[in-house]
């Protein structure tokens, strides 16, 4: 089993910045892939972004892309995700996710953190 525990989400203004993070623990060395989805209220969860735990490819959703910047940190079993220029759009509650290698779905879930962006 892996667990995951988010921190960083708060109320910020527009234009400004914040940076979640997830700490994984457990049977980390399954891992191959990990991810950040959000969900706001009235709409389905999405990926925002996702990175792989031994090469660091990462992908972005388009709205995101040139504003947030995910990363890992493998020695603390930890992903990023730096969050600039956030609009009030990227309200929602935050969620990290891992994918055990082999597998085709995000096997563990954190808690989720909420981010509030201002107008």
């Amino acid at each position: 089993q892996v667990q995951l525990v988010e921190s960083g989400g708060g109320l910020v203004q527009a234009g400004g910045s914040l940076r979640l993070s997830c700490a994984a623990s457990g049977r980390t060395f399954s891992i191959d892939l990990m991810a950040w989805f959000r969900q706001a209220p009235g709409k389905e969860r999405e990926l925002v972004a996702s990175i792989t735990w031994s090469t660091g490819v990462s992908y972005y959703k388009g709205s995101v892309k040139g504003r947030f910047t995910i990363s890992r940190d493998n020695a603390k079993n930890t992903v990023y995700l730096q969050m600039n220029s956030l609009k009030p759009e990227d309200t929602a509650v935050y969620y990290c996710a891992a994918s055990n290698r082999g597998t085709l779905k995000y096997d563990y879930w954190g808690q989720g953190t909420q981010v509030t962006v201002s107008s």
